[in-house]
């Protein structure tokens, strides 16, 4: 499943399913497609999102000593890197004052 995050105030966003719910939560949001941020809350649910991301970058990362994960786990992209284009998009709603909404 993909995951489109559209505002009038930035070109529209598409990732992978897992990675935007993943996002969502983070910024305090049910994991429900579709679904909409108000303008008036755009910048809060940001705040939320970079603070979060924040600490999971904080966070220790797991024991990984299972060898047969190893290229995996390499391959891996971070879910902070992913958020990138979606924190773009959510600073130039907040700067605008547009709604974001996000649909399959």
């Amino acid at each position: 499943m993909l995951v489109t995050f559209k505002t009038t105030a930035y070109a529209d966003i598409t990732m992978f399913g897992d990675a935007a719910t993943d996002l969502l939560k983070l910024m305090g949001h049910s994991r429900n497609i579709p679904g909409a941020i108000m303008a008036d809350d755009v910048a809060d649910s940001l705040a939320k999102l970079k603070q979060s991301l924040s600490e999971q970058a904080n966070e220790p990362e797991p024991d990984q000593s299972d060898a047969s994960n190893d290229e995996e786990n390499n391959n891996r992209v971070a879910l902070a890197t992913r958020a990138v284009p979606l924190i773009e998009l959510l600073e130039a709603a907040a700067a605008s004052s547009a709604n974001v909404l996000w649909d399959t």
